[in-house]
């Protein structure tokens, strides 16, 4: 593509800190990894961050270190990463999708008490392209069933709610730093908690189930590779010396997009400010009006494309997926009508002003 979707934003002292890792002789558990951890938990507020291999490492480690089980149900969305469902199957507990708010596409808090049932045991509540959720209302539906709550923040690295980071406002966060994230690792995540004993267990896990005191073939229980190299640390310690002006930079794209298609029929465009948040812009999604049909967002992604424009449709309801079709699911009519019209727009750092034009005309131009 001539103008990407997304592109990561590595430059020479990326390029330094990883070399220096590779000559160190240490690729692995090292004092990059502790640099990183020590970076993510001073920066969102949090006591504890144990880095691993992927945001989903990082949920799926979550689950299973809050002690959820077979035949247990957590309320989620379906507008979002099916990884968020497909860490609840790898343990046998079911996933409930609750329907999201059109404003926002998080999770609506009126419709998710709801859908607790006596197996409801946690709330996963996701940050849907940076737009922090409405944590008030979800943690006190968790407060008033005795729920866990668990925050889905890999799109929302320095995203804000009421003044703090979230990720570190539940009993769990993950974030996530994919190359299309605010920063990347290539690839890996991070897990958060201010709870110590909890940040001890995700440890274990995440490296076959030992424990920091024994011996290194001695495993207390059943735990994953789910490590975070070095090599990948590095990267993120360099990435967060620039987070405050790469979170500065997106949010300037953003507004650039909003200025330049404010206007244009057919187009519902993101919020740029919300009360009591701040947004950290993973992507730009636009949604295009009722009268158009999925196929003509289809049609609309695969002519830009064709034109060099790299765009996505950011999501496809997880609930209408293959494998999550068999489940029974309640309505979710904001899920679906949004999900058959969103396109995400090229998103990332170095885009440039005439790049911006380009998309902005060209989708104007298709509609």
């Amino acid at each position: 593509m001539r103008i990407p979707l997304s592109a990561p934003d590595i430059t020479d002292a990326e390029i330094a800190a990883v070399t220096q890792v590779l000559r160190s002789g240490r690729l692995s558990l090292g004092p990059q990894l502790d640099a990183f951890e020590s970076a993510i938990a001073q920066y969102t507020g949090a006591q504890h961050a144990v880095g691993v291999s992927s945001g989903t490492a990082g949920l799926h480690l979550a689950i299973r270190a809050l002690g959820l089980k077979e035949g247990d149900e957590v309320i989620l969305p379906s507008f979002t990463f099916i990884a968020a469902a497909n860490v609840l199957l790898y343990e046998r507990i079911t996933p409930v999708f609750a329907d999201v708010e059109a404003a926002t596409l998080n999770l609506d808090p009126s419709l998710v008490e709801s859908a607790i049932t006596p197996r409801t045991r946690a709330l996963l509540v996701v940050h849907t392209f940076g737009t922090p959720a409405p944590l008030d209302e979800l943690r006190a539906i968790a407060h008033r069933h005795n729920l866990l709550l668990l925050e889905d923040a890999c799109e929302a690295l320095g995203a804000e709610y009421s003044g703090r980071k979230v990720g570190s406002l539940a009993d769990a966060g993950v974030f996530a730093f994919y190359p299309n994230k605010q920063i990347t690792t290539a690839e890996g995540g991070v897990f958060v908690t201010q709870n110590e004993s909890l940040a001890a267990r995700v440890r274990s896990l995440r490296n076959h189930g030992r424990t920091e005191s024994a011996d290194w073939l001695q495993h207390v229980e059943l735990g994953y590779n789910y490590r975070l190299s070095e090599l990948h640390a590095a990267l993120g310690v360099a990435q967060m010396r620039r987070i405050d002006a790469i979170l500065a930079r997106r949010e300037k794209i953003a507004r650039g997009y909003t200025e330049r298609l404010s206007g244009t029929a057919g187009v519902t465009l993101p919020p740029l400010d919300l009360p009591n948040r701040r947004i950290s812009w993973f992507v730009y999604v636009v949604r295009l009006a009722e009268k158009y049909s999925q196929e003509d967002r289809d049609r609309i992604v695969k002519q830009m494309a064709s034109q060099g424009i790299g765009v996505g449709r950011y999501f496809a309801p997880i609930h209408l997926q293959p494998q999550y079709r068999r489940l029974n699911h309640s309505p979710l009519p904001v899920t679906e009508a949004v999900g058959a019209r969103t396109i995400a727009l090229p998103f990332f750092n170095q885009i440039t002003e005439a790049q911006l034009d380009e998309v902005a005309e060209t989708l104007r131009t298709l509609l």
